[in-house]
């Protein structure tokens, strides 16, 4: 088996043709699972991973015919998963709150060692990315003044966290939402961290972590759940992020924004129209930055002019989504659920 590097949504060139799809939604397919799932990586069309509360993760090599599920505990502690990472060599899974565990598989899950402990007060991690095989990044909230961000660059096996030197100050109430592993995105060397409660900002580094700056968005922010819940760029440019006030879902304001120049600024999206609330937002493989998914409570929502109208597909509820190799594979996960998106009538334009 061949795993691709994970985390990322797939990104194209400036030479991509437009191939933006027209999607309407036959069914989705859902299988039930013992977890509440926030954390899915699609690897391809054929590889699936999740992982959820009470420890529990799970994982498909055949496009979800059959499935392996298990758990994990460290020493008494059931840990609760909203963070998953897969590289060609390893599986990796973040747990919230204090001590932060963050364990590293080299056998598909067979054993796991634990590779980086927090037991700061503070800790929560809230997403986890790479950008090749041997360097990865995860984020989590505020601790001594400044966002929580660990760096691997030997394949996972150490992690070192940023002094706070290095990363921009967070303001007093600023926080981050561990809502569907989409708190970063990356491409080859860029890096974009977003955050919510009393502020809702980008913090962007162009260097893989070495040096940082902080930009402000027209995203709602203010209140403890308020704020940016997802971001994802389709190239060095071209960004979108999501989110909204999570105490009033319906809300169509100050909840989504784009930027055409690598994160540095950003315009607000359709004020007062277009979806509420959402805490996944992905762009469309292949689609040169026209295609947009999106899903959160309630909904799955679709937009193929990059942000400028959108259509709702689904008024079910889901936490998170992935991409497989194109737009045909999209996986769910949500409250107890795993589901696989069934396209009816669905061709390129």
């Amino acid at each position: 088996m061949v795993l691709l590097s994970a985390c990322q949504t797939q990104k194209e060139t400036a030479v991509d043709t437009p191939q933006t799809p027209s999607l309407q939604i036959a069914k989705i397919d859902t299988f039930a699972v013992n977890s509440s799932v926030r954390a899915l990586e699609v690897v391809d069309d054929q590889t699936i991973w999740w992982a959820g509360s009470e420890g529990r993760y799970g994982f498909s090599m055949d496009g979800g015919r059959n499935w392996t599920i298990d758990s994990i505990q460290w020493d008494t502690i059931q840990p609760h998963f909203r963070s998953i990472a897969v590289t060609k060599e390893a599986i990796f899974l973040l747990s919230i709150a204090s001590p932060a565990l963050l364990f590293r598989s080299a056998d598909q899950g067979e054993n796991w060692e634990l590779v980086y402990k927090e037991e700061h007060p503070g800790a929560f991690y809230d997403a986890m990315a790479f950008w090749d095989e041997k360097e990865g990044i995860a984020m989590g909230d505020p601790t001594d003044g400044c966002l929580s961000v660990i760096i691997t660059k030997d394949g996972g096996r150490s992690w070192n966290k940023l002094d706070c030197n290095t990363l921009p100050a967070a303001a007093e109430g600023e926080a981050a939402f561990a809502a569907s592993n989409s708190n970063i995105a990356l491409t080859d060397k860029q890096t974009w961290l977003v955050s919510g409660g009393k502020r809702a900002r980008v913090f962007h580094s162009p260097d893989r972590g070495q040096s940082w700056a902080a930009y402000n968005t027209p995203i709602a922010e203010g209140d403890q759940m308020t704020g940016i819940f997802s971001v994802d760029f389709y190239d060095d440019q071209q960004g979108i992020v999501f989110g909204g006030d999570w105490n009033a879902k319906e809300k169509n304001l100050g909840n989504k924004a784009v930027s055409n120049d690598g994160g540095k600024t950003w315009q607000a999206l359709l004020e007062g129209a277009g979806p509420g609330y959402q805490s996944c937002v992905q762009f469309i493989p292949h689609s040169a930055g026209q295609g947009i998914l999106s899903c959160g409570i309630p909904g799955i929502n679709y937009s193929a002019d990059a942000g400028q109208s959108w259509s709702q597909l689904s008024t079910e509820s889901w936490y998170t989504f992935r991409f497989g190799t194109s737009w045909e594979t999209v996986w769910m996960a949500g409250n107890g659920k795993i589901g696989k998106i069934q396209w009816a009538d669905s061709v390129p334009k």
